[in-house]
């Protein structure tokens, strides 16, 4: 009789144990105390939440384009045209200085002497020719007589008192007519050899940036004294009454104009990344455009690179796309 051998049978389990694991039979238990979690087969393939691969893209424009709803795009003021060609032009920026014309201006006088008897008028009114501006008392005819407005125009200065006396020839009020006014152009050194009568000048107000565009009348023949500068001098419409006597203004005297193949406003262009660019849109879609740049004016400016005939470019509120599209950069940043 066999005898049976304890070790065999512990060999014996070991083997079937291992035979059970390779056909896929459930191993036994870890011991108690060892936590180390189970690996996720999942966890480096890189399946996002939906179970769907990730295959590293962003969106589907990345961070050169942005897509912008028709809605938004007219609520926030985005203004697109076609880029096309034009002209620069040659231009120097003078100072100026508004004044009165010659013709404009008038001196209400007395015209016999004696007391002031009444004054109709205050500085800042506008009068119109032939309304009554004062009465004074004769001392010749002992009777009153009227003195009236030779013009229609803006009391500047009223240089009365009633019951004064006003002597023959004193000055009561001055008058000037504002509906137009010349701007003096105070041009120094060789800028004045540029200059002609019939340049384009672009006039621009100091306080707001109000801008109004006339053209040199003629240029003066002496030399400013004090400044010895050479004087321009344009015509400027005041009908509304805006631009005030004795105001600087700047002044932008086109002198010649260049033909371009392509330009577009200076509204359009913005820098990214310390490059120019433009935004051209296409639908709801604007792609930035790295520029190359030529010559500018106060306008727009010559691109040789980048864009287009054609290219329907933003050339208003363009820092919107630009602030969008670095947002976008940011967020893919992180």
């Amino acid at each position: 009789m066999r005898t049976f051998d304890p070790r065999f049978t512990a060999s014996l389990a070991l083997v079937l144990l291992l035979s059970l694991s390779a056909c896929g039979g459930s191993p036994s238990a870890p011991p108690a105390g060892d936590t180390a979690p189970a690996h996720d087969d999942h966890a480096d393939t890189g399946h996002g939440e939906d179970g769907h691969a990730d295959d590293g893209e962003h969106d589907d424009h990345g961070d050169d384009a942005t897509v912008i709803p028709a809605d938004v795009a007219d609520e926030v003021g985005l203004r697109v045209a076609p880029a096309m060609a034009g002209t620069i032009a040659d231009q120097h920026e003078v100072q100026g200085l508004l004044t009165t014309l010659e013709t404009g201006n008038a001196r209400v006088t007395a015209r016999f002497p004696g007391p002031v008897r009444r004054l109709h008028a205050q500085v800042g009114d506008r009068v119109r020719a032939g309304q009554v501006l004062a009465t004074i008392d004769s001392n010749l005819s002992l009777s009153s007589y009227t003195v009236t407005a030779p013009i229609a125009g803006t009391v500047l200065a009223r240089n009365a008192s009633v019951g004064e006396s006003a002597a023959e020839g004193a000055v009561l009020y001055e008058l000037a007519d504002l509906s137009r006014l010349w701007v003096d152009l105070h041009v120094f050194g060789r800028d004045a050899e540029h200059l002609a009568a019939g340049s384009p000048v672009t006039i621009t107000r100091l306080g707001d940036g109000a801008t109004a565009d006339t053209r040199i009348d003629r240029v003066l023949p002496g030399t400013a004294t004090a400044s010895q500068s050479t004087i321009a001098r344009a015509t400027l419409d005041n009908a509304d009454g805006k631009w005030r006597p004795g105001s600087a203004v700047r002044a932008m005297v086109t002198v010649s104009t260049q033909r371009a193949d392509l330009v577009v406003p200076l509204t359009a262009l913005q820098q990214m990344d310390g490059v120019d660019v433009v935004f051209v849109r296409e639908g709801e879609r604007y792609e930035k455009r790295v520029v190359t740049l030529g010559r500018r004016d106060a306008r727009q400016v010559e691109i040789t690179g980048g864009i287009r005939i054609g290219d329907n470019v933003v050339v208003a509120q363009s820092y919107t796309v630009k602030a969008d599209l670095e947002k976008a950069g940011a967020e893919h940043a992180h």
